[in-house]
C-alpha cells in the first residue's frame, strides 16, 4: 500500500516524531508506513488521515501493486 504520509508531513512540518505522538504510536511504525512495510488498522488510518484533515483514501493509496 502507498502513502502520501511522508509528503503531507513536508506540507504541514510535522517531524515522524510529532505524528507519531499525535496518533499514540512509535516513531518506527510511521517510518513503516512510510516505506509501504506496514498496512495500517482502519483506526490508525482514520487518525493519521484526521491529523491531516483528509479522508482515508487521499492518504492512503489503494491500487494494483
Amino acid at each position: 500500500m502507498q502513502t502520501r504520509i511522508k509528503e503531507l508531513r513536508a506540507r504541514d512540518g510535522l517531524t515522524q516524531q510529532q505524528l507519531a505522538n499525535l496518533v499514540k504510536v512509535r516513531r518506527e511504525t510511521i517510518v513503516f508506513l512510510e516505506k509501504g512495510k506496514y498496512n495500517p488498522s482502519l483506526k490508525l488510518a482514520y487518525e493519521i488521515a484526521q491529523v491531516f484533515s483528509l479522508p482515508v483514501e487521499e492518504v492512503f493509496l489503494m491500487g494494483a501493486d
